[in-house]
């Protein structure tokens, strides 16, 4: 897994990126209480908003972390955005996406970079 400063985690499965937030962030944020989602089919580019959180305390979004296509959205935060809450690195992955090139990957944090960026 790799990690972003913006808080996100990434999960390579073969050519496609799990994207989710931290349990820091999702500490940060508080209680999450809507989440907008991309559709599936949409082609970003590294650095676009592409999904809106709002919690009791504030709105934030979540940046593409690669140039590629949105292949899969969880539909499940739709009906539930406190799975954010609940389990982060788990069933509250927001979105798939196939990147157009996965060498950017190393550039990101692994789990003790990413320790010593948040303490």
């Amino acid at each position: 897994m790799k990690y972003t400063e913006e808080h996100e985690w990434l999960l390579v499965e073969g050519d496609v990126v799990v994207v989710g937030i931290t349990a820091h962030a999702a500490e940060q944020l508080g209680d999450v209480v809507f989440v907008e989602l991309p559709e599936a089919g949409t082609e970003v580019a590294k650095d676009d908003e592409i999904v809106v959180i709002e919690s009791v305390k504030a709105a934030s979004d979540i940046l593409a972390p690669l140039d590629g296509e949105i292949v899969e959205v969880n539909a499940a935060l739709a009906d539930n955005p406190g799975l954010v809450n609940e389990d982060p690195t788990g069933d509250a992955w927001f979105f798939k996406m196939k990147p157009s090139d996965l060498a950017p990957m190393e550039e990101y944090m692994d789990e003790a970079a990413y320790n010593d960026f948040i303490s």
